[in-house]
């Protein structure tokens, strides 16, 4: 959802001046993540020359931020995700194909949470805790109406739609 500039900055940091607002240095997410793990959601929903930059930084382990010119080694784990099946965005022009090729070393399939109605429960019930402490409510546990909503719904929205839905029900709840 960020504009292209704004999300290779995210990424690989960006030096003063380099675009409208670049006030100062920006070390980007690929620096700061050094030594551990980096996780990019969404990834078929990145720009294809984002996608193209990002292969390259996989490839050389160096990272240059936006209007740089020194480039910096990088060393961390990368885990991406998708909402969409990788094979259809390839397709689909919204996923690089070589890119794929290059984050997929271990995939793993969660099913929709649809398919996986056990998980709904304790999914419901960690939000529940926690938005319940944030908003400092003492809300403990859910109703059996509210059991046999949750676990019939079929949650299209997966587990954000679950959170989201549990935040709300935190804010709005009268007991």
């Amino acid at each position: 959802a960020l504009p292209r500039e704004l999300i290779e900055s995210e990424l690989f940091g960006s030096v003063k001046g380099a675009f409208t607002g670049a006030h100062t240095d920006r070390e980007g997410l690929f620096r700061q993540a050094e030594g551990g793990t980096l996780f990019l959601d969404e990834i078929s929903e990145m720009p294809i020359d984002t996608q193209s930059k990002l292969l390259r930084v996989l490839q050389d382990q160096e990272v240059r931020p936006v209007g740089g010119k020194t480039s910096y080694k990088t060393n961390c784990r990368l885990i991406a995700a998708t909402n969409r099946d990788p094979e259809e965005a390839i397709k689909d022009g919204k996923l690089r194909e070589d890119l794929y090729y290059r984050i997929s070393a271990i995939s793993v399939n969660l099913p929709a949470l649809r398919d996986r109605r056990d998980d709904i429960m304790p999914l419901a019930n960690a939000f529940l805790k926690r938005f319940a402490g944030q908003a400092n409510r003492p809300l403990r546990g859910f109703t059996p109406t509210a059991i046999e909503r949750l676990t019939s719904f079929d949650w299209p929205g997966n587990v954000r739609q679950l959170q989201n839905e549990i935040q709300r029900a935190v804010l709005l709840s009268e007991g």
